[in-house]
């Protein structure tokens, strides 16, 4: 199958507007389900791609007060020009890395084998930095001290090095089943953001690298799309906008007041029961 049926486009655009931003890995699940759909070759690849731009127009949409002021202060404030030169630094990285290296991620690390085994270790590493985490807090709170403990605790804090940090951490979201949002908020942790400070800022990072993600991909496949698959597209487009604008709504709320281990067990979890069918032969995948 090239693409999918209107049906399976909806499922899908749901998928991925609904794990894009939290740590489980939107791409992981593209390519599990689509497996699942029947879902093939480079044209199902596109569209896994591609539908992301409807999630991150959900973010653009969202945050919309924050950018226009951004593009606005530009010329005349410092600190929107640091924000937007953060943004920047902290796509360059993978944005390289993806030119290099992404038809060979594409051909080798799509499919739901290694997708099980970066969740499954994905999973342990969100566990280990919220277990440190947890520490810091209580250490901090043994003091009489207040807060989280992170070095910084507002977007406007963070310098050209944090960006620098952010930036390398995304390059391990390259391999799918990691999840990029999962590699910037525990990257970001682990090099002193504030959890709150680095949700947000993974939505901003995505902003730039998702785009030209996207406008990539519709240029090389250019030539294959037809009436048909743009109606697809579409349909996933709206998909992922609608369920994305829902999960980033949800998932600022949730970051205020709850950590990251809940997602790691389902990671685990699913990965695990990936692995497990595999190897029972259950499903073939």
């Amino acid at each position: 199958m090239l693409l999918p049926e209107p049906a399976n486009a909806l499922i899908l655009g749901i998928v991925e507007g609904l794990t894009e931003f939290i740590p489980v890995s939107s791409t992981g699940h593209l390519i599990v389900v689509g497996s699942l759909l029947g879902m093939h070759g480079d044209l199902a690849n596109m569209f896994d791609i591609v539908i992301q731009l409807g999630a991150i127009l959900a973010v653009c949409w969202e945050f919309r007060r924050k950018l226009i002021s951004t593009v606005v202060g530009l010329p005349s404030s410092g600190e929107a020009r640091r924000f937007a030169l953060n943004v920047i630094i902290a796509c360059v990285p993978a944005g390289i890395l993806g030119l290099l290296l992404g038809k060979s991620i594409q051909q080798v690390l799509f499919a739901p084998m290694p997708v099980a085994i970066a969740l499954f270790v994905g999973g342990i590493v969100i566990l280990i930095v919220e277990r440190h985490n947890r520490n810091l807090v209580l250490a901090r709170q043994s003091e009489d001290l207040r807060g989280t403990g992170a070095r910084v605790t507002s977007i406007n804090q963070m310098s050209g090095l944090d960006a620098v940090k952010v930036g390398f951490a995304q390059c391990f979201a390259l391999i799918p089943g990691t999840s990029r949002s999962g590699a910037t908020i525990i990257g970001g942790m682990m090099f002193g953001l504030d959890r709150k400070v680095a949700t947000e800022f993974s939505f901003y990072v995505a902003i730039p690298l998702l785009f030209a993600a996207t406008l990539y991909e519709l240029l090389k496949a250019r030539a294959a799309l037809t009436s048909d698959s743009a109606v697809m597209l579409i349909i996933g487009l709206v998909a992922a906008f609608v369920s994305g604008l829902i999960c980033v709504r949800w998932l600022m709320r949730f970051v205020s007041s709850h950590d990251f281990r809940a997602f790691a067990w389902y990671r685990i979890a699913f990965g695990g029961v990936i692995l497990l069918t595999a190897y029972t032969g259950v499903v073939e995948w």
